[in-house]
């Protein structure tokens, strides 16, 4: 598709968000809007794309109230008939998946050419965690001598999933998917900053024949929505994707009720590259890591390790690649890069490019001299050199097209560099030394380590960060260790004594 099909396509999606301000989907319904409302902004132009509902602590207490009467229902669901209803929904995020990629990348202002597999991303997790739904509530058989124990699971209860802006359909449906498989019923708290997909999702869901309250979206600030949502006594649960300071602020909020709490939160993930690695693959998959999504996203290769021998050669390549990246348009299929998600952010990411040059660094590419379209949320692909690990710009999370290049001498060098910081979700390495790869896999301090690999992810595998990175893994049966509990059963045999008393 051209740049110009996909704008007529998107003004045709758009046309039912431009009719009233969008509203939450409480209890099977959209509700009418007669409070106040925000403006949703689109970071190509910094034009207002429509209205939304702010959310206030009584819509919460409606949605939380809606998905606690519809969870016994819903739990006691036959696993197979949860199984159906969740591959309906994902039939029917492939069925509008171009709309979904034209309004997310328009929302957020990603390259369609990554937002156009979110959608079929979304419908993946959903089938992926389907299929597992039948079986969620097994457990263990764990025989003793006199005794025999069994394990058993049951859905935790209500649980409220707050979603960021930078990928927010992926990651809704991400935590969502397997909420629902697991027999939990939902309120949803997408991002004020790209809220559209996520009443896209609830459409879907309701047209899939998802019983109502199961899954209810309010939209608004997380000072006013989330905070409600958090301090909620009916919510079991909170899964949060964001930035570490808000994961604090919800654990705080949160503590009143004793929530159970799941947070993938922020990274400074190191990208570890050694003399004997295969530098070709090796640069693709640096670049990628740090430039594509716009950077922004939590398992970002945002610092660079080199080893000293080849620091020159690999820094001036990959400047060579940050100069040659097409920034431009979203919805153009040839955009790499596109705006960031508001004026805001931008500021925040520009910030640091002064702070660089105050802490001694080079900027070999990119900065305030890269060329960017003159309207929008742009920022050039920017590279650090001569950074040093303690500097502010090797140990802050950016979140933008940023990268920053450290030398190390050698394995112990860079192990402890890559480890010198608060965060810790993921962490690459390239090498041809197989017993080296192993090393670092063991002493790396990340959730997740992929070794000669970009960001390659596989649905069963744990997914969740160390330290400051979050608490709790996604994926597989590992979800089901946060949407459910585990009761022990014990039951005689008849033949042990028992003791008495009195």
């Amino acid at each position: 598709m051209s740049l110009k099909q996909n704008l007529t396509d998107l003004k045709t999606h758009l046309a039912r968000f431009n009719e009233q301000p969008l509203g939450h989907m409480i209890n099977g319904r959209i509700q009418p809007v007669a409070g106040k409302t925000f403006a949703n902004i689109a970071p190509m132009d910094e034009a207002e794309i429509n209205l939304v509902a702010c959310g206030t602590v009584d819509d919460v207490d409606r949605a939380a109230q809606a998905a606690t009467q519809a969870f016994e229902n819903w739990r006691g669901l036959d696993g197979s008939k949860r199984r159906s209803i969740l591959h309906r929904i994902a039939d029917g995020i492939e069925a509008r998946a171009n709309e979904m990629a034209l309004v997310e990348s328009w929302d957020t202002g990603q390259a369609l050419r990554f937002m156009s597999k979110a959608a079929l991303r979304g419908a993946e997790n959903f089938r992926f965690f389907a299929d597992r739904a039948p079986d969620a509530t097994n457990g263990l058989s764990l025989p003793a001598p006199d005794h025999h124990n069994f394990t058993v699971r049951q859905p935790i209860g209500p649980v409220g999933v707050i979603t960021p802006w930078n990928t927010p359909f992926m990651l809704s449906t991400w935590k969502i998917a397997p909420a629902l498989a697991a027999g939990c019923t939902v309120v949803h708290k997408p991002a004020e900053w790209s809220p559209l997909t996520a009443s896209i999702l609830a459409d879907i869901c309701v047209e899939a024949g998802l019983p109502d309250g199961v899954l209810n979206t309010v939209h608004g600030s997380g000072e006013v929505t989330g905070s409600a949502l958090t301090e909620h006594p009916d919510i079991a649960a909170i899964a949060f994707v964001g930035e570490t300071r808000t994961g604090s602020m919800i654990m705080r909020q949160g503590a009143q009720t004793l929530k159970r709490v799941h947070f993938e939160l922020g990274g400074k993930n190191p990208v570890l590259v050694f003399a004997d690695a295969d530098l070709k693959r090796a640069l693709d998959a640096v670049c990628f890591m740090i430039f594509s999504l716009n950077g922004e996203r939590c398992t970002s290769s945002s610092r660079v390790l080199i080893q000293k021998g080849i620091y020159e050669e690999f820094t001036q390549a990959i400047a060579a690649r940050a100069r040659n990246l097409v920034i431009g348009h979203p919805l153009d299929p040839a955009t790499e890069v596109g705006p960031l998600i508001n004026r805001r952010h931008l500021d925040k990411v520009t910030g640091y490019f002064d702070l660089a040059t105050q802490e001694g660094a080079t900027i070999a590419a990119g900065g305030r001299q890269g060329q960017v379209p003159p309207q929008g949320c742009f920022v050039a692909p920017t590279l650090f050199t001569d950074a040093k690990n303690e500097m502010r710009i090797a140990q802050e999370e950016i979140f933008g097209p940023v990268l920053c290049a450290i030398p190390f001498d050698d394995e112990t060098d860079a192990i402890q560099k890559a480890n010198a910081v608060r965060y810790g979700l993921a962490a690459y390495a390239w090498t041809r030394d197989l017993g080296r790869g192993h090393r670092l896999a063991r002493n790396l301090d990340a959730g997740m380590i992929w070794i000669n690999s970009e960001n390659n992810r596989h649905l069963p595998t744990p997914f969740g960060g160390m330290k400051n990175s979050g608490i709790g893994r996604d994926g597989g049966d590992y979800s089901f260790d946060f949407y459910m509990e585990t009761k022990n059963v014990c039951m005689t045999l008849d033949q042990h004594s028992v003791p008495s008393l009195g």
